[in-house]
Parts: C-alpha cells; structure tokens; sequence
C-alpha cells in the first residue's frame, strides 16, 4: 500500500471491537475505504466526529495506536473488457493469477437505476432449466431468489445456469463459497470453454467474513458496465445471500446496535433492496437480471432473511428433494414468477400457459391421490394414473438436470398428457387441442 499525499493520517483510535474501531475525523466520507494499520477498513458510520470503521480482516492485534489512513474514496473496481473470463476477490484484484485489470475505475454501491430509464421487463432469458424455463419463467430486468435448504445442491445449479442461461454476460458473486465450490466454479468454466462469457467474484470461507460485504457491489458494478456502456443481456447470480446477511449482521452486533428479527440488523430490507433494485431492463436493450440464492435454515420461510427478500423481489424458485425419483426438483407449488405473464404465450409458443396450467393441475391431483394412499384409502383408477404421471413429470420437467429448448419441454409435456390422460381429463381449450395433442382418448 502506498501512502498518497492528500490522504488522511490518524494515530488514536478511540474504541475498538471485535469487528470494528471508532476514531475521531473530519472530511471522512461515508463508506470511505480507508486501512488500519494495513488492513483494509471502511467507513460504516460517522457521528458528528466519530468515525466508525469495520476492519474486514477482523481487530486483532489492532492497538489505540494504530496508523488510520483513508483513502477519500470508496471502494472501486476498473471495468473494461478484460474483465471477462477472470476471478477477483472482494477488493476486485484478481486471484487466478492473472494480470491486474486496466480500465476505468468505477465507485461501487451507486444508486439503482432512476425509474425514468427503466423500461417494463418483456425480454425471456431461458436458463435452461425445465422447471424454470416452462412453469416459472423469467424476465430480463427481474430479480428472484432460489430459497434451498443447505444440504441442496444449489452451487451446482447456479453453475447449469451460469453455462445455459441464454446471456451475453454472467456475472457470479460467490460469498462464503468453500474452497473445493470455488475451484469446481473455476474448473467447470474452464472446462465448459465458457470464460469469455463469465466474471467472478469470489470470497470463500477461508476469508474473512465482513468482506462478503463488498463482493454484491462488486459484481453489480460489472453488470452494470455491460448492460450500461456496452448494451448487453447481463445475468447476475448471487450466492449465498443468507451468508452476506450473516456479515452484515456481524458488523451491527460489534456496533452495538440493537438487532431486530432473527438478530439481523435493522437495516436488513434496505441492504437487501439497494442490491436486488440494481435489476433493470433498458429500453435500448440492456438489461440486468439478478437470480441469488438464499439458504434457508431448517426450511423456515419466515427468517428475516427469506421474509425481507420475498418482500423485494419478484417471485421465488424452490428447490427440494423429490424421493420417489430421487433427484432436486424446481417445486411448482412453492415457486412463482411474478412477471412470467410478461413472455409465456408472447415470446414462447402459444400453448405455453395453459400446458403450464394443465400440468400443475395434474401434478396436484397426483399429490391429493399421494395423500389419500399414505392415509389409507383406496385410489380411483385416476388416481393411480395421476401418481404415475407426477413421477415423470417430475423426471422429465421439473428436475434440475433436464436441460432442453421451451419447446421440447411443451412437446414432452404433450405426451405425457397423450399417455396418461384424455383431452376432456386434461382441460386445455379445444383449439389448442386440435393443434398439439398427441394422444388418443382414454
């Protein structure tokens, strides 16, 4: 670190925490990087002279004494085209052991987008996955989370999205990632010839946890000089925004702030919403789309973590396990996408919606026959052919391996409709009927 000679320069720290330390200053601007005896820092509260720092590499060994430097700016990341293809850390250095970036540097955590520029969302951007593409799908412009419990494999699925979502750029935002997470990140990649599309930022367990904290802005700063400057279809994946809630959580707890629900930070819904507002549709046809996932504990739907973002956002995606055929799958009951009216039946063929209804539907009569089997009632010969067609709608939709066209999906979902059921059993509109049925009546 080299010392400027406009920066500012203190010696006596008047308060120090577990995770940050107070100092009195002047001139200091909020959220201002600055480095305490080296160690990176930023200005998370000012009170008349008292500045409050959160040190992200924690305050041990860190005396009264200790040199304070601000920089007189907050933290930056250089955007240009050389982005592409590279891993950063939280400060937006790289880390795969490539050269340092050359471009324009950018202050992080700007305003979303002014409402006047933003255009309604009518743009369909396929991930490739079954049970999105075809029961919830997305919009460019939206913002929507994947609630999963731990053990699931979500990391896996934010990948399958990352190398099929149809996107000129992904941008990854890691937090909390383990070490082989980020290494099998970097080595499907690799692998998949798919760098040239991809920029990642990466904080992993083995970093300290305040500094998940920048990651998001980091990665939104990128997404933004690609939809902005360069006019292109941005996806933005965050994972695992319950961990970047954690961190905020910790900065407040060693400020001593009185916690609200769940010991998250009062201030939860507007640092969740400063980053999801970032989700924007252009009307010259940039866009930012924001899919994060948020790791729920012991399935609670009602932590503050999960509360807050179903408040933010436009729908949510579940993911659990099916037993009966052993795999993840996109819950249909559990997930929605508020905006899929936008482009279902509009950008995709016109069978869409109501295939999409008929379906659901049917998978719920299945569940209903499930429900009277495990009480012990006898099944009706519907029943029984409900239950079988649930099991391969599920195999052959819903599960988060299947990757196929939107209209493959439609198609398979015609002939499971032809081999389990009859028209008048499956209830879509005649005309359509006429046109996609491949089955005969039972």
């Amino acid at each position: 670190m080299t010392t400027e000679a406009f920066q500012k320069i203190y010696t006596k720290i008047t308060k120090i925490t577990k995770a940050t330390c107070s100092i009195k200053a002047v001139g200091v601007g909020n959220e201002e990087m600055a480095y305490v005896n080296e160690r990176p820092a930023q200005v998370v509260k000012i009170a008349g002279d008292e500045v409050t720092l959160q040190i992200f590499q924690g305050t041990e060994g860190i005396g009264t004494d200790a040199e304070v430097i601000f920089t007189g700016k907050p933290p930056t990341l250089k955007v240009s085209d050389q982005l592409s293809g590279r891993f950063f850390n939280a400060y937006g250095r790289p880390i795969d052991g490539g050269p340092d970036i050359e471009g324009e540097e950018r202050e992080i955590g700007g305003p979303s987008v002014n409402p006047v520029r933003r255009k309604q969302p009518s743009e369909l951007i396929k991930t490739g996955i079954a049970g999105i593409d075809l029961n919830n799908t997305l919009v460019t412009g939206q913002k929507i989370p994947f609630f999963a419990d731990p053990d699931q494999p979500y990391n896996q699925v934010m990948a399958d999205v990352a190398l099929r979502a149809e996107a000129d750029k992904i941008i990854l935002a890691g937090m909390g990632l383990s070490n082989d997470d980020y290494l099998y990140y970097k080595h499907l990649f690799d692998n998949a010839g798919a760098l040239d599309k991809i920029v990642c930022f990466i904080n992993t367990t083995e970093d300290p946890p305040v500094e998940r904290l920048l990651i998001p802005d980091m990665a939104l700063t990128a997404a933004e000089y690609y939809a902005v400057d360069k006019k292109q279809k941005v996806l933005v994946l965050l994972t695992d925004m319950t961990l970047f809630a954690d961190a905020l959580a910790i900065v407040s707890n060693k400020m001593d702030q009185i916690p609200s629900k769940d010991s998250m930070p009062g201030s939860l819904y507007s640092d969740l919403a400063k980053l999801y507002e970032k989700a924007v549709q252009f009307p010259d046809g940039g866009s930012i789309t924001i899919i994060a996932v948020t790791t729920l504990s012991g399935g609670d739907i009602t932590h503050a973590i999960p509360d807050n973002t179903g408040y933010i956002t436009e729908g949510q995606l579940f993911l659990r396990k099916d037993s009966e055929i052993n795999k993840v799958i996109v819950d249909p009951f559990r997930s929605l996408s508020r905006l899929k009216q936008l482009v279902i039946g509009k950008k995709t063929r016109e069978d869409h919606p109501q295939v999409m209804n008929a379906a659901v539907r049917l998978y719920a009569d299945a569940a209903n026959a499930k429900t009277k089997r495990d009480n012990g009632f006898d099944l009706t010969e519907y029943d029984e052919r409900a239950i079988k067609f649930s099991s391969e709608y599920s195999d052959k939709l819903l599960a988060i391996d299947v990757n196929i066209e939107v209209d493959e999906m439609l198609d398979t979902a015609w002939a499971l409709f032809g081999k389990f059921f009859s028209q008048s059993e499956v209830g879509i509109k005649k005309s359509v009927m006429d046109k996609y049925w491949v089955g005969g009546e039972k």
